[in-house]
């Protein structure tokens, strides 16, 4: 969606909302039953730049299931902004884990953003933190209009930050967002092909130092 539960969009009155809860939450539903009713395999929510409208999602996700009867995996992955924060309720990674994860999903991750040369640090800490499989998609860097794709990082670059993310067993899925080709996601499993994923145990987080590969390179 387009607005935001946590936000006021008039910066002279912040207790101002264009939606309430339940209106979010009718229209994930809706979403929800016409998605199960196409056939789908799992529910995705995802890009996720206000935690509060993802609760709507996943609240709309379990009434679904509780009253159809059916019960499908669930995958969510946020956006986050410079400094881990989801981009419009600025809760940390850790506080956004803590805030879905009674969902029991199948996978949490990052994706869109900043790009993968400046993610590594807040996907580490969510793998860090979380029990269930990780996921990373971002985007093929910042817009960039005098590049071919519009963003600043080719295919090599994004397999090699990618790797990056799987050499350091942060990852269990692995794809591009915004700016990512075809010939973007051919060098993102080329380079992941031979790696081992992430173990669904959760690590204890050391000072990071990031590999001479991240940010040396735009």
């Amino acid at each position: 969606m387009t607005v935001s539960l946590s936000n006021s969009p008039d910066a002279d009155d912040p207790g101002f909302r264009v939606v309430t809860f339940d209106q979010v939450k009718k229209a994930y539903t809706e979403e929800v039953r016409a998605l199960i009713a196409g056939g789908v395999d799992l529910l995705l929510v995802e890009t996720i730049f206000d935690s509060l409208n993802a609760k709507a999602a996943l609240v709309a996700i379990q009434e679904v299931f509780e009253e159809d009867g059916k019960k499908l995996p669930i995958m969510i992955s946020a956006a986050v902004g410079r400094g881990g924060e989801t981009m419009i309720s600025a809760q940390t990674v850790e506080a956004f884990w803590n805030a879905v994860k009674h969902v029991k999903p199948l996978s949490v991750g990052l994706n869109c953003s900043l790009g993968p040369d400046l993610m590594y640090p807040f996907l580490e800490e969510l793998s860090g933190k979380a029990d269930v499989a990780i996921s990373a998609y971002p985007n093929a860097g910042l817009p960039n209009p005098l590049s071919p794709t519009g963003f600043d990082l080719e295919p090599a670059d994004m397999g090699r930050y990618l790797g990056d993310f799987a050499r350091g067993g942060l990852i269990n899925i692995a794809g591009g967002c915004c700016g990512n080709t075809p010939e973007h996601i051919a060098a993102i499993a080329k380079a992941l092909g031979h790696l081992e994923p992430r173990s669904l145990e959760p690590r204890r987080l050391e000072h990071h130092q990031e590999p001479e590969a991240v940010g040396a390179k735009g």
